[in-house]
């Protein structure tokens, strides 16, 4: 025996009891952990939905706001909404409408139980595989604190990074179980595992790869050279077998991966090999995985977008993260520990899928990327610790004061950057100060600011958004929109027309030709508002405001069955009594009386003011 295997397993670990007792120290110890996690996390539930993605995903996703439907049910395994194939993602966001409509307390709350679940799985999955009581609780412990996953539970529309975390934690679970008895029934479930897993968040595309780690170590199913005392070979399965044991687990992936890229290039998300060049992807994952590292250690400094670096001058930062990752191979592989290399092998390897050689987005790294592959980081340090205490015979305190100490200063850490959640205009005021020059975080700390009537400040911070990067978008969109309330509606259809020119997203489109059909309007070309807003609908015609203008600029033209299919579409993506008593005087005003009859009483179930709704509807009218 080795002296690694002598850390393997605490005394008697092999009669450990996992039953689900209070009498069972384990099993407090798995609660403490939960319980820290929900209340660490608690705060989160009195935040707001983000103005990043929660839209998208959540506020003002149609399919979303119908509930759990046939239809909806269906919209989720066909769309690639979001750049992304996550049927599972989409029906929890379905459920969460269902239950908790546009309060987002509810859904602030699953993802903070989810992360405590995940805590839990964390911390049982490990216990199992190794019998190590305290090590495995530090690891979880880690997991359920770091400041790093912060983003990921507070963050409404990073459900997908919880659920799918979940998912390879029971796989990685169900492996153990098919490993004690291997058969077609228990390897089925972890294909299933596996599969709901890439359904909820492709990032766990990794998952055949971390089992093959996970065959070396902590389960050992690995059979490497020969026995010293016998030169027999020693017991398992040699490399070949085990890869060919997971040939169908490697096909799902292959399937995810070719899923993924389609969606993500069919959404815009996708930059082509000369926007970002080779040699820059490399240069950005060389560089990325050295601040993860450095977040893992120095939790400071977080925020939700770290801008991509296009040019790498001077070379310092490259050649200093490239040194770092090598030394630290280095040193793992000379350590001779299977926990090491495991655990370190985990780390690069989870981050494969996220670390930007295929790069999506604008983003050169992201916290809520670091959400599993930490886990590898995690083993390292405890089990690391672990061994030096055993071997040192340090008193028992000494490790157990150090790592109270750790965890405390790692809680005090996360709830303090939970903090930066509680409102849009605190999160991106604190993304621009830990990020720098940053366009994106520039133009939504400028929408939260708007939506907080702050106009000025607002426009002030489009306009460095659009000076800092000048080919993007949503600066253009939003700063024309700003110059529409300001006033400016000349200089708005101008913008927009320059955001309509560099824009590849539809739905990007169909808003800015919104705007640009309202602009239209206010300069009294009603007939060139009609021809921009069925330009709209055509971009994009799942938005329900979209629809509305165009059946209020039908019903000034006087087309009164044209406005009322524009406001029943409207009324179809997103009930709402104010439409419903716009509908009935478009029905009225084209003589269909028993159809307008019907709207108004739709508009009676939806609002029992129907006066106030009323006034709202006559107003929009009169605009």
């Amino acid at each position: 025996m080795t002296s690694e295997e002598t850390f393997l397993r605490e005394p008697g670990s092999a009669a450990l009891s996992f039953g689900f007792t209070l009498e069972n120290p384990a099993t407090v110890l798995g609660l403490v952990l939960l319980l820290v996690s929900l209340v660490l996390y608690n705060p989160a539930a009195h935040h707001p939905f983000t103005n990043y993605d929660d839209d998208y995903y959540v506020t003002d996703n149609p399919e979303v706001r119908q509930g759990l439907n046939w239809s909806a049910i269906k919209w989720a395994f066909t769309a690639t909404a979001a750049a992304n194939w996550h049927p599972l993602t989409w029906l929890s966001h379905e459920l969460d409408w269902q239950l908790f409509h546009e309060n987002p307390a509810g859904h602030h709350y699953v993802n903070i139980l989810l992360h405590a679940i995940n805590v839990w799985l964390l911390y049982l999955l490990l216990l199992q595989a190794t019998g190590l009581v305290w090590r495995s609780w530090m690891v979880a412990a880690l997991f359920a604190v770091h400041p790093i996953n912060v983003e990921s539970v507070a963050w409404i529309a990073e459900r997908k990074n919880l659920l799918s975390m979940f998912f390879f934690l029971v796989g990685l679970m169900a492996y153990r179980w098919y490993t004690q008895k291997p058969n077609l029934a228990r390897y089925g479930f972890v294909s299933i595992s596996f599969a709901l897993g890439l359904m909820a968040k492709p990032q766990v595309i990794t998952f055949p790869f971390v089992l093959l780690l996970w065959d070396y170590w902590p389960l050992q199913r690995m059979r490497l050279g020969h026995s010293e005392a016998s030169g027999a070979p020693p017991p398992g399965l040699i490399f070949a077998q085990l890869v060919r044991e997971k040939i169908p687990l490697f096909v799902l992936s292959a399937a995810s991966a070719v899923i993924t890229l389609k969606a993500q290039v069919a959404g815009g998300a996708v930059p082509t090999m000369r926007q970002v060049p080779i040699a820059v992807r490399f240069a950005n994952a060389a560089v990325s995985y050295a601040r993860y590292l450095e977040k893992a250690f120095w939790p400071l400094r977080l925020g939700l977008m770290y801008p991509y670096r296009w040019f790498w001058r001077p070379l310092w930062p490259l050649v200093l993260s490239l040194l770092v990752l090598g030394l630290t191979s280095a040193l793992v592989v000379a350590a001779h520990r299977r926990y090491l290399l495991v655990g370190w092998l985990w780390f690069l390897g989870t981050l494969v899928p996220m670390i930007g050689l295929v790069q999506v987005g604008g983003q050169a790294m992201a916290d809520r990327y670091a959400y599993l592959p930490f886990v590898g980081l995690f083993l390292m340090v405890c089990w690391g610790v672990g061994e030096l205490a055993e071997r040192h015979q340090w008193p028992a305190v000494v490790p157990g004061v150090a790592a109270l100490m750790a965890l405390t200063a790692l809680a005090v850490t996360a709830s303090h950057q939970l903090r930066y959640w509680s409102d849009n205009i605190t999160l991106w005021s604190h993304t621009i100060e830990v990020t720098g020059v940053n366009f994106q975080a520039q133009e939504h700390l400028g929408t939260a600011l708007a939506e907080d009537g702050r106009i000025e400040e607002a426009g002030r911070h489009f306009q460095i958004g659009v000076a800092i990067d000048t080919k993007d978008p949503v600066g253009y969109f939003n700063l024309g929109a700003y110059d529409q309330v300001e006033g400016n509606i000349q200089k708005a259809i101008e913008v927009y027309g320059t955001a309509l020119r560099l824009s590849p997203d539809p739905k990007l489109k169909g808003r800015t030709l919104r705007n640009l059909a309202m602009a239209y309007h206010q300069v009294a070309n009603d007939a060139q508002a009609e021809t921009t807003y069925k330009a709209a609908v055509l971009a994009d015609p799942s938005n329900f405001r979209t629809w509305l203008g165009m059946g209020l600029v039908e019903q000034r033209l006087g087309k009164f069955t044209d406005a009322s299919n524009a406001f029943r579409r409207s009324t179809l993506l997103q009930p709402s009594a104010v439409v419903y008593l716009l509908l009935e005087k478009s029905l009225a005003r084209s003589g269909r009386n028993l159809e307008a009859v019907a709207a108004r009483d739709k508009a009676q179930q939806l609002s029992p003011d129907l006066g106030s709704q009323q006034q709202i509807a006559d107003s929009l009218l009169t605009q």
